[in-house]
This record gives C-alpha cells, structure tokens and sequence, in this order.
C-alpha cells in the first residue's frame, strides 16, 4: 500500500520518461478485426467450437505464449507484440516497435499468415473495416474482461454511442516517440490537427445495421458522442506553457473506472482521482495509489491522440494489410523527418482547437469533401502525402529490393487520386452492384 501520495511531478515522469533520442525512435502499430464464421456471418463467441478462445489457442503453436485471467485465455504475448480481445470480440495485434515499416509489412503479414491457417481449420475469417456492418449490439458477445464488464455499465451514463464503440468498431492505430518535451508538445499538436484528415482519408464505415447510414466513417461518428471527458482534443494541448505537467493534470480530471486489488478489478466508475491522491477514494478510504494504480487510470483516456511513454495517432478505421501499413507509414514521413515535421507545422501551426472540433464531426459525413477554411479537406490531404512522401524518400529507409517505405502511402494516395475514399466506393457498390447487401463486404480481400 502506497504511504503517503504521489506528487504532480511522480505522475508526470510517467510520460517524460518516454523521452528518447532520436537514434532509438522505433514505430509501432496496432490494428483491430472482426472474426466471423463464415457459413453464417455471424460474430464469433468466445467459447464453444470455433470461437476466439481457440484461435488463440491456434496461434500459441506460432511461438505466442497465453495470458489468463480467471483461468481464461484473454490474450498473448510474443517478442515485444501482443494478442488482445476488444468488448465485443475484436482481434487485436499490437505490434512491437519496430525500426522501419518494411519490418510493420513483415510482422503483419506472418500475422494473416498464421491466422490463415487457423481460419481454414475453423471455417472462420476476419473483417477488416472501421464499423460492423451488419450485427446489431446484441448479435455481439462480450467478451470475459472484468474490466469491460465496468465500462460496460457506466458508458450509457456519459454517451449514446459508447457501447457500440466497445462492440461496433476497429481501428488502426500508429505509435511513435519522442526526443523531448518541446518535441512531444509539436508532435501533439500536429498529430490533433492532422487527425480529421486521417479519419477522412481512412473512412470506411457507412453502414449500421445492414444499412447506409448517414456518415461515411460511422467509427468517426461513434466516438463523437462516447464520453466528453475522456475522448477528442483536450483544451490544454492547445494551451500555452501546455507539456507533461499540463497532460498530467488533464488525465487527473478525467473520471476513474476502476483499481485493482489482488487481481481483481474494484469499480470506481465516475469517481475522482484527485480524491484518490487525498485518501478519499470511497472503495479505498485512506489509502493512497501506487504508481500502477495511476498507469491503469491513464489507460483508460481515449483522446484522438494519446500521451503514454510515446505518441499514440489514433484517428484511422480499420482496413487490410495495405491501409494497416499506410498509417505508421504516414506519421513516420511527416515526424520522423525533420524537414517534413517543419513543413506540416508551417501548414497546421495556426489551426485552432474551436475548428478542429468542428472539422472532426464533418468529416465523418463527408470526408474528403468536407470543407476547411478557405479549401477542403482533399486539398489538403494531398499536401500531407506529399510531405509524407517526401519525407520517407530523405529517410530512404530501403527492403531488400531497394524501395523505400515512401511504396507504403499507395493506398492513400490511390484514395486522393481517385477523390473517393472506401465508403464512398462501397456505397455506389451497395446500391448498383450489390443488391443492397453488405454481405459482400464479408468476401472482400
């Protein structure tokens, strides 16, 4: 038990301390699935033939070594990469960090590669997109995470949408570092600014419910009404003298869920952690909290950009290999690179947190054509990629065949190229080609 409490500076270096020099950067990336069987098309369960608890069984003979709780299989871990399971089933790989996004293509791939495998043996595959199209909240099982089961009663207190964000959606997330604390503050700041136009970009969820719906990143929509105070762009970031110790007291403000004691999960849902630093938690009067207690809590913010020990980009809906690759692929060009990193500043430097609220929520209906000061949101999609690019050809980061990770954008260059991100394609697709079916989503590779 913790004697005595933690100060503001204990808690900050929870994230100064991921300061590193720019010799060691590595990137990281996380991407999300829906598994489903494939004769019905309905959610995989956990339990029971075919279910998630044996395709993780099925990957452990890949060298993945099993975590449990309450004697279950809840997730897997192997070389610096984890398997974990979303509320309603979603297949998570966090990948390790990884020097070059020839390395993100490589991991990824064995990652299908074995899933392929175990696919086969049990009739079951993986959607790869931002919002399930077709099942309805109470098709999907949640899954056993004592944690979900906290989230799960008090998200209907703070939002309409936040149990369809638990079971409904997926998402690509890119992970990066940084050298300092002026560095981290400019990579925020850019990465929230940039984060609409991500969203637009990576748009891919226009249905609910078998049907379009009235967005085209339903995922995007979803977390617009989730929880105010743990989600979107915190008023600090965009705050002067804003750096660890202004995120820090941010996450302090943002209400608990829960602590843990002896494994167990302890619901503290809407209580202060302010209160907790005085003793006077009421689950835990006069105790005080340990730096794990304060690590699980800043877990539990849900910002479009997120502090840890390194920069978490988190705007992207799902997609296959190639749009999994496109993202950390993206964020490395522009802040990986100093020249690109100063380019993107030069463009975003300006933009106010008032617009990018705004900008956030438009672009989850129209995308790319979502208009932004004096232009659109296309526009200026181009000019990020284009600063991308030319950032990942400086680095010239090479595979084994001489291409540079620049190769890695062709999915988000295809989409401004062509004006029409993956909703819009599906839509037209919807209603000329499909029979008004979303099914076929399920077959797409």
């Amino acid at each position: 038990m913790q004697q005595q409490p933690l100060s503001l500076k204990q808690l900050s270096q929870t994230f100064s301390k991921g300061c590193k020099p720019r010799h060691e950067w590595r990137i990281g990336t996380e991407h999300e699935k829906f598994g489903f069987y494939k004769q019905s098309l309905k959610p995989l369960h956990f339990d029971g033939p075919s279910g998630i608890a044996q395709v993780l069984q099925g990957l452990m003979q890949f060298g993945w070594q099993a975590v449990y709780e309450n004697n279950l299989p809840i997730a897997l871990s192997k070389d610096g990469a984890s398997i974990t399971l979303e509320p309603g089933g979603q297949f998570e790989l966090s990948g390790a960090p990884l020097a070059s996004i020839h390395d993100t293509y490589i991991e990824t791939s064995d990652h299908f590669d074995a899933l392929a495998v175990i696919n086969d043996a049990l009739n079951i595959d993986f959607l790869c997109m931002g919002f399930q199209p077709k099942w309805r909240r109470e098709d999907i099982s949640w899954m056993p995470k004592a944690r979900y089961a906290v989230m799960r009663d008090y998200m209907p207190r703070v939002g309409s949408k936040g149990l369809d964000m638990m079971l409904r959606t997926s998402t690509i997330q890119a992970n990066l570092d940084f050298e300092s604390e002026e560095d981290m503050v400019r990579k925020l700041r850019i990465g929230f600014c940039l984060q609409p136009l991500v969203t637009a970009l990576y748009a891919a969820s226009p249905f609910e419910d078998g049907e379009p719906t009235a967005y085209l990143s339903n995922r995007g929509a979803a977390w617009l009404d989730t929880d105010a105070d743990r989600t979107g762009i915190p008023a600090c970031v965009f705050e002067d003298g804003f750096g660890f110790e202004a995120w820090t007291e941010w996450v302090l403000d943002v209400p608990m869920y829960f602590v843990m004691r002896d494994g167990n999960y302890i619901d503290c849902a809407g209580e202060s952690f302010r209160a907790f630093l005085e003793g006077k938690l009421p689950q835990l009067m006069g105790e005080y909290p340990t730096i794990d207690d304060w690590e699980l809590h800043t877990s539990t913010v849900f910002p479009d950009v997120r502090l840890k020990q390194y920069i978490e980009m988190r705007g992207a809906a799902a997609g296959d290999k190639a749009w999994i690759c496109a993202l950390p692929a993206l964020w490395k060009g522009l802040l990986y690179d100093r020249q690109a990193e100063d380019d993107i500043w030069a463009l975003v430097k300006d933009w106010q947190r008032h617009e990018l609220l705004v900008l956030r929520e438009e672009v989850t209906k129209t995308a790319l054509k979502t208009t932004f000061r004096d232009t659109d949101v296309l526009t200026l999609c181009k000019a990020m990629l284009d600063i991308a690019q030319a950032g990942l050809e400086r680095i010239h980061a090479c595979n084994a065949q001489g291409e540079n990770e620049a190769m890695y954008l062709a999915p988000l260059k295809e989409t401004v190229s062509l004006g029409k991100t993956r909703a819009d394609i599906w839509l037209y697709k919807y209603q000329h080609d499909w029979q008004e079916s979303v099914d076929t989503l399920f077959y797409l590779k």
